[in-house]
């Protein structure tokens, strides 16, 4: 039988390798959902087999409930289990009918800012426009350095985040929303990009500073097509081209 996910499972195992070959995501910690539905989602999972984010497949990403259980027959054979984390991706897809896709990454950049007192603001402005942005809209903090692991734990992460499109989680990592699974993945990398360049400055012993409103308000909109489309097709291209 025809799988109908068989695209979008290709589209997440695609967006787990870029974070991996960004840096993102090292070794085997990180995943990616994708909205299907009212009460269903496509996520990366954990099999005994799986070799880290870096060598994801279609065959990784599997289609559960909200709850972590099946939402098809025969997804979760073969020892397929959902990562522990599933809460967090799906108390945001239940609070935030805006989301459509949730990736969760253990930037070390973006932790060791955050853990020096660097937030992710606005100090970039044309380099990355949709990256500044978000930076001008505010990244919260998740202030708790645990493993999102139940409802509690992650509806305090969602309380965080708000009605923004990132929280970072202090001494673990990000978790980043879109519209689409390349909105996210590429919001996350924005991110990672400010937070590298906050360390670099700071280490250069310089510090990070805003640039004015005025020229923010300065920075165009390039729309879509340029933002995602061909931003992502770029992401896509580095994959193929570093193997």
């Amino acid at each position: 039988m025809t799988d109908p996910f068989s695209e979008l499972r290709r589209q997440i195992a695609d967006a787990c390798r870029v974070l991996a070959v960004r840096g993102l995501a090292d070794g085997i910690l990180g995943h990616i959902s994708l909205r299907t539905g009212p009460d269903r989602l496509l996520v990366r999972c954990r099999g005994p087999h799986e070799r880290g984010l870096a060598y994801t497949t279609a065959a990784d990403v599997h289609l559960v409930d909200l709850d972590g259980a099946p939402a098809a027959e025969g997804e979760l054979d073969g020892g397929w289990t959902p990562p522990n984390e599933l809460p967090l991706h799906a108390e945001v897809l239940r609070r935030r009918p805006d989301v459509q896709a949730v990736v969760h990454a253990h930037p070390p950049a973006v932790v060791a800012a955050d853990l020096a007192g660097l937030a992710i603001r606005p100090i970039i402005g044309a380099f990355d426009i949709p990256g500044a942005r978000i930076a001008q809209a505010g990244v919260p903090v998740y202030p708790r350095g645990v493993l999102v692991r139940d409802r509690r734990l992650a509806g305090e992460m969602v309380e965080a985040l708000g009605d923004k499109a990132v929280v970072l989680l202090r001494g673990h990592g990000i978790t980043s929303t879109g519209g689409t699974v390349p909105e996210a993945v590429l919001r996350a990398i924005s991110v990672d990009t400010i937070a590298r360049m906050s360390l670099t400055v700071a280490s250069a012993g310089g510090t990070p500073r805003d640039l004015p409103d005025s020229d923010l308000a300065e920075l165009p909109d390039l729309g879509g097509a340029f933002n995602e489309a061909t931003a992502w097709r770029h992401e896509l291209s580095r994959l193929q081209q570093l193997g």
